[in-house]
């Protein structure tokens, strides 16, 4: 009787280490993937803030990480090309080629 008793608290210690084991790992697997989408979403807000600071001068711009759209009078969408999806409308002033920045959003599939 005892020695099923035994038997039967190794079995709880060695499924608790289970599940303990499992719970770290999606712990770490979950901090990887929030560190890795920060690290994206910093590279992506990088990239508008350089097409967003060359928007005056578009040749520069050819081969740049964003897409731009002219969206009416002064005003001009830049979004970026890698994930994550970050929009913004620009208002451009046309004397001194200065941008500023009127909406942002990020764009989800």
């Amino acid at each position: 009787m005892i020695i099923a008793w035994v038997l039967s608290l190794l079995m709880l210690l060695a499924s608790l280490v289970n599940i303990l084991e499992r719970s770290v790992a999606l712990e770490l697997i979950s901090l990887h993937a929030s560190v890795d989408s920060g690290r994206k979403f910093i590279a992506s807000e990088k990239a508008l803030l350089e097409c967003e600071e060359y928007l005056g001068n578009i040749a520069v711009l050819n081969h740049s990480a964003c897409h731009i759209q002219s969206a009416g009078k002064n005003l001009w969408l830049i979004s970026t090309k890698e994930k994550p999806t970050l929009q913004i409308l620009v208002s451009l002033d046309e004397k001194t080629k200065q941008a500023t920045r009127l909406n942002w959003r990020q764009e989800f599939e």
